[in-house]
């Protein structure tokens, strides 16, 4: 013991240094174990690589040569993808983003403000009625409400505020250039800290999705139109140089209204003209007979008539016979023409997505 205490400080170091050999030793033991399976698979591949290379034919040798092939095959791809690209372009963001430097508070304060109200005009242009806000928002901001009444922004949220500024603007554009009837909702993703308290209608809980091609936005839209409208709408959406992709759409009826299906018909009697129907008596009489009993005179040439020698009263005269108007009375079945197609406005939520496609890398450009 009296050992132990004199020598307590280099007791202690030896033992600190065993635990230290022992983990060592486990660490190389363990890694040795790996580089034994690291090596064990790099030697099934390399025999495989010598199986395909001692084949007959060889792969890369002769009339059919799969390397080669698989090679231009590769560039094929690369031009394809290089191709398509022009139907994916970038929808530029509001405002674009300085060549020196990093957007300001002020910068995208002042170009959201000029967006809104060009925006605001665009929908009054195309007879678009935008969204009812309540009495104290005095104009719609097409999911900007947050933004617009705040001078300072979250920190690194402006980049990604105004390429969402951009897309809107895009989106909102083929709609009024479809002449919709009214905007009734716009949603899109949060994207600042400082739209965790802003209004619910005004955002998704879906999130972009990103790939190793692009990163996908998700809007949503919700309109009021006609057929023609919502047609004209898919193929704005369809022949937009940008990415803008639909990915769901829900239609129904805006509303129902009221449809009189009973007609109703008018019975008008004919009018009989008003003539004194001829005796049968005066039908056989003789020319000079009738010329007689026309002017009321007698056998003799004298004037015929009653007692007192006066003349007969003219035989009185049928009553007219006035028109009668039937009372409007529901038909038996349906009259009138049939109705081939009954238009009516439709309510439409439609789900869209912006893809923004990444950058290629140098050896593909």
């Amino acid at each position: 013991m009296a050992w132990i205490k004199r020598n307590l400080y280099f007791l202690i170091g030896s033992v600190v240094a065993l635990i230290l050999m022992g983990l060592a030793g486990w660490y190389l033991y363990s890694k040795w174990q790996l580089n034994n399976e690291s090596l064990e698979k790099l030697n099934q591949q390399y025999n495989v690589l010598q199986t395909l290379n001692n084949q007959a034919p060889h792969p890369g040798s002769g009339d059919i040569d799969n390397i080669s092939a698989a090679t231009k095959q590769q560039g094929e791809l690369r031009d394809f993808i290089k191709g398509t690209r022009k139907h994916f372009q970038p929808i530029q963001p509001i405002p674009p983003a300085p060549e020196k430097g990093k957007l300001t508070d002020q910068q995208f304060s002042t170009a959201l403000s000029r967006a809104i109200d060009q925006m605001q005009r665009d929908a009054t242009n195309a007879s678009v009625t935008l969204q009812q806000l309540p009495p104290p928002q005095e104009k719609y901001s097409f999911s900007f409400e947050t933004e617009t009444h705040r001078m300072t922004f979250a920190a690194g949220s402006l980049e990604p505020l105004s390429v969402q500024l951009g897309e809107v603007k895009a989106i909102c554009d083929v709609l009024f250039q479809a002449k919709i009837n009214s905007l009734d909702g716009l949603r899109r993703e949060r994207v600042s800290a400082d739209e965790a308290a802003g209004p619910q209608a005004d955002f998704l809980a879906e999130k972009s999705a990103t790939n190793d091609m692009g990163v996908l936005s998700p809007y949503e839209l919700n309109f009021r139109c006609f057929s023609p409208e919502l047609a004209a709408v898919l193929a704005g959406f369809a022949s937009s140089p940008y990415a803008i992709l639909v990915r769901s759409v829900n239609v129904e009826l805006a509303g129902e209204l009221p449809v009189d299906t009973t007609t109703t018909t008018m019975t008008v009697a004919p009018v009989v003209p008003n003539y004194v129907q001829p005796t049968p008596a005066a039908s056989q009489m003789s020319q000079d007979a009738a010329f007689r009993a026309r002017y009321g005179l007698g056998p003799t040439g004298g004037r015929r008539g009653g007692e007192g020698g006066r003349p007969l009263a003219p035989p009185p005269l049928a009553p007219p016979v006035q028109p009668q108007v039937g009372v409007p009375q529901p038909a038996a079945g349906k009259g009138g023409l049939q109705t081939v197609l009954d238009e009516r406005q439709l309510k439409v939520s439609m789900m869209l997505v912006v893809v923004k496609l990444a950058a290629l890398p140098p050896a593909a450009k």
